[in-house]
């Protein structure tokens, strides 16, 4: 699905990303993780061609990025932070990203009922909490059916049962087949949803494969020791 090799990408004289190679299978969940600093995000508008490697390759779905944009047409993106016109009301947003791409087919409806936004679609976007807004968000990324999934931080002020609603949401989507990256600091929301971990440091990936393998081989007995583990030996 997104296959990455020997990716470069310095700012200025500060190296965001050295020598990147990533393959993900089809069908998988993926969490990006690694400290502040390590190139988490740079990889990800990497994949989107919001940044321009300084040398490498990247495929998505077979085809070299660089060659045709219309990729993109195969991605649902959730961005960190969502920056919507504060003016005017969710249905008003739902119904213009739907223009703005083109999209005939969509599943707004259902995400509308999981997330319990019914009673917000005539409210204006600046009205609304941080929490309901992330539910606005996660609905206009999932409403598309698109193969592969970006999230950046998808559990932002979300509540427990929002939270709940989207593991399932997650779920079901990779049980279609899709291949879905997620960049997270909840360590249990990870561990929980995760088929692999890839591990960033300084640019490079320090580790890919499952949890089971993390902690063997940091011989750790949980997760989120075994993330510590690697954070301390890099700092020490």
């Amino acid at each position: 699905m997104v296959n990455i090799i020997d990716l470069h990408k310095s700012f200025g004289k500060n190296v965001v990303l050295s020598g990147v190679d990533l393959n993900t299978d089809q069908g998988g969940i993926y969490a990006i993780l690694g400290p502040n600093g390590s190139g988490k995000t740079t990889l990800i508008k990497s994949i989107l061609g919001m940044v321009l490697p300084k040398k490498g390759t990247i495929e998505v779905l077979g085809e070299n990025i660089k060659i045709d944009s219309a990729y993109r047409n195969h991605i649902d993106y959730l961005p960190q932070i969502a920056n919507f016109p504060n003016n005017i009301k969710v249905k008003e947003l739902i119904r213009m990203i739907k223009d703005l791409r083109g999209a005939k087919n969509t599943n707004e409806e259902n995400l509308i009922r999981r997330f319990q936004l019914e009673p917000f679609l005539n409210k204006k976007l600046g009205n609304l909490s941080g929490g309901t807004k992330q539910k606005v968000n996660i609905v206009l990324t999932f409403m598309f059916d698109r193969p592969l999934i970006i999230l950046d931080e998808p559990t932002t002020g979300l509540d427990p049962i929002a939270l709940i609603q989207l593991k399932e949401l997650i779920r079901i989507e990779k049980d279609k087949g899709k291949t879905i990256l997620i960049t997270s600091h909840i360590m249990s929301f990870v561990e929980e949803i995760s088929d692999e971990i890839v591990f960033l440091l300084e640019g490079t990936i320090y580790f890919k494969g499952t949890i089971a393998a993390l902690k063997e081989k940091t011989e750790q007995p949980n997760f989120e020791h075994a993330i510590a583990s690697i954070l301390s030996k890099h700092h020490a």
